[in-house]
């Protein structure tokens, strides 16, 4: 599994009963497939592990093994329950969610996760949909029921899986990104756009600074949030403001990332070990770093923002099953 297949192919595996599958595809793709045990969101391009590649007419398909019981419970996720996420999730397993990008939901999720209840107690990984780069604007990212067959662009899908005893799901990030030695750049609002900052302890106009210092767009800010380092990426710089792909929160200090030389490679080097179980990675990742036809070392749709207990962006994140008696 975790590779792209045809709709012939992933059609037989879903009428085979196989365990819940989470699939990726274009809308078009993801409408011929048959009802069953699945959930999926569109996306068009993936890190296969034939190269990187962009493909409207196969699936990318991520299943769980067999020996996970009971069956997950598939919900839907909407502006009410979202919430309640953390404290949903199975003591003893883990939730994966697919959200659609640009949706109320999208922006809800990201910016108020970490106030939800019981915030990153237990392990919630999962990816935004999207839509192929020349559909932006013109079609709405969406998310899939494989149950119903029922497509849905403002509400996503979540399935908390509980495993079984001695096993736990090892949820990791994979950001090659780390604060580089420009300066300290602070917010006094949150959100996905920022018209002010605080940089150095002086307060300026952030679009025109950024176009004053002549800025590469496809370096993130970094922030460190207690050890672990978070992307904020760019998506366009206006007259008076700039848009990002995930929130800035006030009174957190970021650095633009310095820049990577070899993605491949470092990306290599940076791989787990063992069965990975699911596996997203991020579009820009795969634009910038031009992965297309590159072959990597983990493999899953190239997505509009990635979920790893909160929305990140530029990073890969993955989950893979341990066994606490062997210790893998």
């Amino acid at each position: 599994m975790n590779k792209l297949f045809d709709i012939e192919s992933a059609s037989k595996i879903i009428s085979s009963g196989q365990q819940i599958l989470f699939i990726a595809g274009s809308r078009q793709a993801l409408s011929r497939l048959p009802k069953g045990p699945w959930i999926g969101g569109t996306i068009s391009y993936f890190t296969d592990p034939a190269g990187g590649t962009c493909d409207q007419e196969k699936v990318f398909i991520h299943a769980l093994p067999e020996w996970i019981a009971p069956v997950p419970r598939i919900e839907r996720l909407n502006l009410e329950n979202v919430k309640e996420v953390y404290q949903r999730i199975p003591s003893n397993g883990f939730a994966l969610t697919i959200i659609p990008a640009f949706s109320k939901l999208h922006t809800s999720f990201a910016v108020d996760a970490p106030s939800y209840p019981d915030f990153a107690t237990a392990p919630l990984v999962g990816w935004i949909s999207g839509v192929h780069l020349d559909d932006l604007g013109k079609a709405a990212p969406a998310v899939i029921d494989g149950s119903t067959g029922e497509f849905m662009e403002s509400e996503g899908v979540i399935a908390y899986v509980t495993l079984p005893d001695g096993h736990y799901a090892d949820l990791g990030i994979v950001n090659l990104f780390r604060q580089g030695k420009g300066p300290a750049i602070k917010f006094p609002d949150g959100g996905f756009s920022a018209s002010k900052a605080v940089i150095d302890g002086i307060e300026v106009d952030f679009a025109a600074w950024c176009r004053e210092q002549d800025i590469d767009v496809r370096l993130p800010l970094v922030a460190d949030y207690g050890g672990a380092m978070i992307n904020v990426s760019f998506q366009t710089i206006s007259a008076d403001h700039v848009d990002f792909y995930a929130p800035v929160f006030p009174g957190c200090a970021y650095h633009q990332a310095d820049p990577i030389d070899d993605y491949p490679t470092e990306f290599a080097k940076h791989a787990p070990e063992g069965e990975i179980a699911f596996a997203c990675n991020c579009i820009l990742n795969y634009l910038y770093a031009e992965l297309e036809g590159k072959v990597t070392a983990i493999h899953g749709p190239a997505t509009f923002g990635e979920i790893a207990y909160q929305l990140l962006n530029q990073t890969l994140c993955y989950v893979r099953f341990q066994n606490l008696a062997s210790g893998h």
